[in-house]
């Protein structure tokens, strides 16, 4: 079931963003792989900073595949794929413990909330970095 809400929460932040209509399940499957990889690894019991960078590997991957298949741009399937995966509970609890002046709780959501971004950033940028393959150019 979470695999199919992954989908649907993905395809609605493309629509929102005015994504081409041809890309709505590229991105959705993109965004559900990323969320069934990341729930696998907390299943497992990794803790939430690496099973978002686990999650991240394979969802750029496809990400690139699908814009190199689809002769789209990767960020297309990139910014609507990495959706289930933002922390907006930890940007919201930062938020919230601020209001309430408790700066103990906000620093900590704040730090988990920073972890988080960070690991996604970093694979990333760790799978976009690999070089593609050249093509054979023909005479």
């Amino acid at each position: 079931i979470q695999f199919l809400v992954a989908i649907v929460a993905t395809i609605s932040f493309g629509v929102t963003f005015r994504i081409p209509a041809r890309h709505y399940l590229p991105c959705g499957l993109t965004g559900a792989v990323g969320w069934l990889t990341y729930e696998l690894a907390v299943m497992l019991g990794v803790g939430a900073v690496t099973a978002n960078l686990l999650a991240v590997i394979p969802l750029t991957l496809l990400a690139r595949l699908f814009a190199i298949g689809l002769k789209a741009p990767v960020t297309v399937f990139l910014l609507c794929g990495i959706f289930p995966l933002v922390p907006g509970a930890g940007i919201y609890y930062t938020a919230y413990y601020f209001i309430q002046n408790d700066n103990v709780q906000m620093a900590a959501s704040a730090a988990d909330t920073v972890k988080i971004a960070a690991a996604l950033a970093i694979g990333i940028s760790l799978v976009l970095g690999l070089p593609l393959p050249q093509q054979k150019k023909r005479p």
